[in-house]
């Protein structure tokens, strides 16, 4: 005799222990053959559908066994059962279970996907299907666009899309009219002559009249059976798709339009959602591109110095120079480092600040005595006029150089101050040339409001201390720097006798500077940071959501055939297509804002690799925060979501 398509043997499913245990299925034995029309009838809480669930793998038995074809249901593992329904059965559920956001064909193709046809096949099977059934016209009609016999047709063209040997039928008239009934049960009638086997659950006798075979159930036991209908030894239709399993860009274009109808079903929601993505991710972009920009322009003031720069400090090494104390630097130390090799200035200097008058004008700013190599090491050139010479430094003239700002607040006609005299420190200093502007410096200070003496001069005349603020070296050749470095140290050592003193070049400089910058670019990433993660919890709560109102969508997909890592896919999928929209959306208005700060004067290094980095941050977002929600849709039980409301 031929094995069962389906062989029942002493399946029990219970539910609740002790006292609120129920007994859904107490022992039910039975076979069914290949091309059986097979009624299963009894009243409410006889046991019908939590047979229907076991017969169609949504459901495992408490106790006994279950067969298909001679597989025992028992070994086979949460994706093996899926690919037994995808395989093996085709339901048609009482509420029909369609999908309300697609069309009748997409509903239709729902099982299709998951068994990996193209979308050229997928769609020719389902248009053929809805011709068949009527329904040829409305295949582009939303479920809410049929009546209650089309939405049956199409949960019917849905089960037979894959080709299903069993058709698993649950109450199928029970929301119908009369007519639609004697439709859908003569439709049954013709697939079973087609040679599918049917089994159509129903508590209504006349319904079960139309099978060949009635089975009653009472108190989750058989308690008739008909026995064997006709069997028939006619297989089914041609097939003619192969069934080769889901296939992984299949299953990603579909989770991606999927998504996008879910977001555009819930626009206002989507929106808030996004938000919290678009202002993280643009935050970063703006943020890093401000941090950047300081940065560029803080080291272009340092670099502007040169590269070829020593400074000498007074003080040891972690000290800070206080008055008397430390004042260790002389002009005797800047004369002796200026004989070095390799050195084209050593430039001594002692800073103040002193008030300049001119007529009534009063004009009080820093001044600074230095010797004629300053505009070497400053590498700074004259606007107008001439800058005192070693002469000058020598036999202690009261000159002076000024800066444009400083000029400018004293003099109308900057150009025709060159020749006069202002008085400083209450003496008369003849102004020898302006500066040209250089701005303000990497501390944002005026580098034009200054005013220049030779530094023998101010400290005979302003400061009333013989001691330096500091020595600059200029060297020649920068690739030997290190080594004048030594030599500046070593012949300070030798006359000073002790470190008192603190040596570093421009490079040591720039390098703090660097990492300075680098912390604050950081702070600046980290801080925007944060709203990305509150942006990531938005989307994870958006998902949990979008998960509790789809769980019937869930269980329908389970049904037809989805395995975990096909919903698990899907669901992460879609907080991918969140953040990469938010990620897409962020980047532009950073962008934005960045060309806004711009324009307005600020400085901003606008580059590829924030926007990079921003966008791949959001999808990780939506990837790392999509993870819970996707896992509690993939675990959830097929029959509890199909129940769901």
């Amino acid at each position: 005799m031929d094995t069962p398509l389906i062989s029942l043997d002493g399946v029990k499913r219970y539910f609740g222990s002790g006292d609120t245990e129920v007994r859904a299925l107490d022992g039910v034995s039975l076979d069914i053959h290949t091309g059986e029309f097979v009624a299963i009838v009894g009243q409410s809480g006889s046991g019908k559908s939590t047979l229907m669930n076991i017969l169609g793998c949504l459901d495992r038995p408490t106790d006994g066994s279950y067969r298909v074809r001679g597989q025992d249901i028992s070994e086979l593992n949460v994706d093996e059962l899926a690919t037994m329904r995808r395989e093996t059965f085709g339901f048609i559920f009482q509420r029909y279970n369609l999908l309300a956001s697609v069309s009748a064909s997409e509903n239709v193709e729902i099982p299709a996907v998951y068994a990996g046809f193209s979308q050229a096949d997928r769609r020719e099977k389902a248009g053929a299907l809805l011709t068949r059934l009527g329904l040829g016209e409305r295949a582009h009609h939303k479920p809410n666009q049929l009546s209650g016999g089309q939405q049956q047709r199409v949960a019917v063209a849905r089960a037979l899309v894959n080709d299903a040997d069993v058709i698993l039928a649950d109450e199928p008239t029970g929301a119908l009219d009369s007519g639609s009934s004697d439709e859908l049960l003569g439709l049954l009638e013709e697939l079973h002559d087609a040679g599918r086997t049917i089994i159509l659950i129903t508590h209504d006798p006349k319904v079960a009249a139309r099978a060949k075979r009635i089975i009653e159930l009472k108190d989750g036991r058989i308690i008739s059976d008909t026995g064997s209908g006709d069997a028939q030894t006619t297989k089914p239709d041609t097939y003619r798709y192969r069934r080769k399993g889901p296939s992984l860009v299949v299953q990603v274009i579909e989770s991606v339009k999927m998504a996008f109808r879910s977001l555009r079903a819930n626009l206002f929601r989507t929106a808030l959602t996004l938000l919290g993505v678009v202002i993280g991710v643009a935050a970063v972009v703006a943020m890093l591109a401000i941090g950047q920009g300081s940065q560029r322009e803080v080291m272009a003031r340092f670099e502007s110095m040169g590269s070829n720069l020593l400074f000498v400090r007074p003080g040891a090494p972690g000290t800070r120079m206080r008055g008397d104390a430390i004042a260790t630097l002389t002009l005797a130390d800047a004369t002796a480092l200026n004989e070095l090799d390799n050195v084209l200035a050593a430039v001594p200097s002692r800073s103040g600040s002193a008030t300049l008058r001119v007529g009534n004008k009063d004009y009080s700013t820093s001044v600074e005595g230095v010797s004629e190599g300053w505009p070497i090491a400053q590498n700074r050139g004259m606007k107008y006029g001439t800058f005192f010479t070693k002469n000058d430094v020598d036999r202690r003239v009261g000159v002076v150089v000024l800066g444009t700002t400083s000029a400018g607040n004293l003099f109308d006609n900057v150009e025709g101050a060159v020749g006069q005299y202002v008085f400083l420190g209450g003496a008369p200093f003849e102004i020898a040339g302006i500066l040209e502007e250089k701005g303000a410096n990497a501390w944002g200070q005026d580098q034009d409001d200054v005013a220049l003496v030779p530094i023998t001069t101010g400290m005979m005349r302003l400061f009333g201390q013989s001691y330096l603020s500091s020595i600059t070296i200029a060297v020649d050749d920068t690739d030997i720097v290190s080594e004048t470095e030594t030599e500046a140290r070593n012949l300070l050592l030798a006359r000073h006798g002790t470190e008192d003193f603190q040596l570093r070049n421009t490079a040591s400089i720039l390098e703090s500077v660097q990492q300075t910058q680098n912390s604050f670019s950081i702070l600046l990433g980290s801080v925007a940071s944060i709203s990305l993660l509150v942006g990531g919890i938005g989307v994870m709560n958006i998902m949990l959501v979008s998960v509790s109102e789809r769980t019937r969508e869930i269980g329908v997909r389970m049904a037809t055939g989805a395995r975990r890592s096909d919903i698990m896919s899907q669901f992460l999928i879609e907080s991918l297509v969140v953040g990469g929209l938010g990620g897409i959306a962020g980047v532009l208005i950073g962008f934005g804002v960045c060309f806004l700060l711009e324009a307005n004067g600020m400085s901003v290094e606008i580059t590829l690799l924030p926007a990079v980095l921003a966008f791949t941050s959001a999808m990780a977002t939506g990837l790392v925060f999509g993870l819970l929600p996707a896992r509690k849709a993939a675990h959830l039980d097929p029959v509890t979501a199909l129940a769901s409301e």
